[in-house]
C-alpha cells in the first residue's frame, strides 16, 4: 500500500481538487483506492456528496482499528472510497499530543488497512502542526501544489526545510504548479526558474480554468463532467507522472 499526501502549509493552492481528481484517476486505473479527508472543513467529502460526519469524531479516527472501518464511505465511483473529514478534527492536535508516539500515530491507524486498499490519499488541512508532523512520517509521497508565484515558491523551500530539520526523507516531497496562467509573465518566469532550480518538480502544469472552479457545482471529479478540458488532461498526466514515480 502507497500513501500520497497532498499537502502545502497555506489554503487556496488547489489541494482539495488535486485529491480528488487524482484519487478518481488512480481508483479508474483499477487501484483499490482510499481518499482520507483530514481536514476539518470537509471539502473533499463535499466534492462526492457524502456527509462530512465521523462517528466518534476524531476521538474514533485516532483510536483506529474497527472505528476507521465503519466510517469508510462508498463513492459513486469504482474502487474509489471515502474516509469522511469531520468538524472536530480541528481537534488532531491535542489528541496526537497525548500519545507515547505523536509523529507516528497516522502511520499506525492508516496501515491498519494494508491489505484493503492499494493506494490511499490523504488531503491535508493548510498548517505546520503535529497533523503535519504525522503526515510527514506516513507519506510515501508528499505532493505539494505551487501557485507560480515567489510566496508560493517560498513556502515551498519552508516546507524543504522542515522536513531537513525532523531528519525526514527529503526525496519523498515533490511539487507541481496548479492554477498557472501561462498569459501571465510572472507566472511564467516562476515556472521557468523554479524548474531551473528544483529537481523536486514534476512536469505536469494544472491551469487555471473555470472548468476546475465547477467542481463545487458538479461535485464530481473533473474527468467526470469535463474530460476533455485542458486541465481534466494536465491531472491525467499529473497522476501518470505519480504513479510512475511510485511504482517503477
Amino acid at each position: 500500500m502507497k500513501i500520497i499526501a497532498i499537502y502545502h502549509n497555506k489554503g487556496g493552492v488547489g489541494k482539495t481538487t488535486t485529491a480528488v481528481n487524482l484519487s478518481y484517476l488512480a481508483a479508474k486505473d483499477g487501484l483499490k483506492t482510499l481518499l482520507c479527508d483530514l481536514d476539518p472543513q470537509s471539502s473533499s467529502t463535499f466534492y462526492f456528496r457524502i456527509k462530512p460526519k465521523f462517528k466518534s469524531g476524531v476521538k474514533g479516527f485516532i483510536k483506529g482499528g474497527k472505528n476507521l472501518e465503519k466510517n469508510i464511505k462508498g463513492t459513486d465511483y469504482p474502487n474509489l472510497d471515502l474516509l469522511p473529514g469531520d468538524l472536530t478534527f480541528r481537534h488532531f492536535e491535542n489528541r496526537l499530543a497525548a500519545d507515547n508516539k505523536p509523529d507516528r500515530r497516522l502511520l499506525k491507524i492508516l496501515h491498519s488497512l494494508d491489505t484493503d486498499y492499494d493506494i490511499i490519499f490523504l488531503d491535508c488541512p493548510p498548517n505546520i502542526s503535529l497533523v503535519a508532523e504525522n503526515v510527514f512520517v506516513a507519506a510515501d509521497l508528499i505532493l505539494t501544489p505551487l501557485i507560480p508565484t515567489p510566496l508560493s515558491t517560498r513556502s515551498f523551500e519552508q516546507i524543504n526545510k522542515l522536513l531537513k530539520n525532523r531528519r525526514k526523507k527529503l526525496n519523498k516531497l515533490v511539487a507541481f504548479f496548479s492554477m498557472a496562467e501561462q498569459r501571465k509573465t510572472l507566472h511564467r518566469d516562476t515556472i521557468k526558474s523554479f524548474f531551473r532550480d528544483n529537481k523536486q518538480v514534476l512536469k505536469s502544469i494544472i491551469p487555471y480554468r473555470s472548468d476546475v472552479e465547477k467542481m463545487g457545482v458538479h461535485r464530481a471529479p473533473l474527468p467526470v463532467f469535463a474530460p476533455r478540458s485542458s486541465a481534466a488532461k494536465a491531472f491525467e498526466s499529473l497522476w501518470k507522472e505519480v504513479k510512475s514515480k511510485l511504482f517503477d
